[in-house]
């Protein structure tokens, strides 16, 4: 209901609950799957009181700025939520995360079915991002980078990567396409291949491009942008390019 409602997403819901941050009828809840009835209990998140009516769903995709944190938690410093309340009045939480050095692309809703759609491997959303690393450029690096790496105890799926410019002063741009993001992923790849990542931008988000976008820009995503995130994909998705 927390989801559904654009408090925060299932995940950071569950965390809520159960650190005891939500009460129904001023008795602290534990338990995820707890039946409430918005229009009749009184539900707080950390002592505010959830509003009866369910907010209109809105989901815009923005441009997040570095510096901001992909978070409703403001405890650790400035939040994308915090930006997006200068100029909205629903409840808006990211869909995913950009580490607070990154930025790019970022979906903020408060479209709960939008936020489950967009975080299960099913629906094969793949995003892509641009690192403009520093390192001498050789091919058994980039060989790495393609390969299924172990990060963290876990071994990554294959990574499409694209080798967009050398440079002569040992800096290069590099494009990576993931079908999942592990946390700090390409930050970590990169320092697995003896690449320093000097900044890192997300692009693409399924087919949502990042066109002419500036930092701290947004903009409405229309209902068929919504309608085709939201469908299954039906095709096989193609094996990672090894240009």
């Amino acid at each position: 209901m927390l989801a559904r409602r654009g408090v925060a997403s299932r995940r950071h819901a569950a965390d809520m609950i159960a650190n005891g941050e939500v009460t129904v009828n001023g008795n602290v809840i534990l338990e995820p799957g707890a039946r409430v009835d918005p229009a009749r209990d009184d539900i707080r998140v950390r002592g505010k009181r959830l509003a009866k009516s369910t907010e209109a769903l809105r989901t815009v995709l923005l441009y997040k700025p570095r510096g901001l944190i992909c978070s409703a938690d403001n405890s650790r410093g400035d939040t994308v939520c915090d930006l997006m309340r200068q100029h909205l009045a629903e409840r808006l939480v990211p869909v995913g995360r950009l580490d607070k050095d990154s930025e790019g692309l970022l979906l903020m809703s408060n479209d709960g079915e939008l936020t489950q759609v967009m975080t299960h491997p099913r629906y094969g959303h793949t995003k892509t991002y641009i690192a403009r690393v520093a390192g001498h450029m050789e091919e058994n690096k980039i060989a790495l980078l393609r390969s299924r790496m172990e990060i963290d105890g876990y071994r990554i799926n294959p990574v499409e990567v694209e080798v967009l410019k050398v440079g002569r002063d040992h800096t290069h741009k590099i494009a990576f396409t993931l079908t999942e993001g592990r946390n700090r992923q390409i930050r970590k790849m990169c320092s697995l291949a003896r690449f320093v990542v000097l900044s890192l931008t997300r692009v693409r988000i399924g087919p949502l491009k990042i066109a002419h976008m500036q930092p701290g820009e947004w903009r409405e995503l229309k209902e068929s942008e919504i309608r085709f995130l939201k469908k299954p994909l039906t095709s096989a998705r193609p094996s990672p390019s090894r240009r």
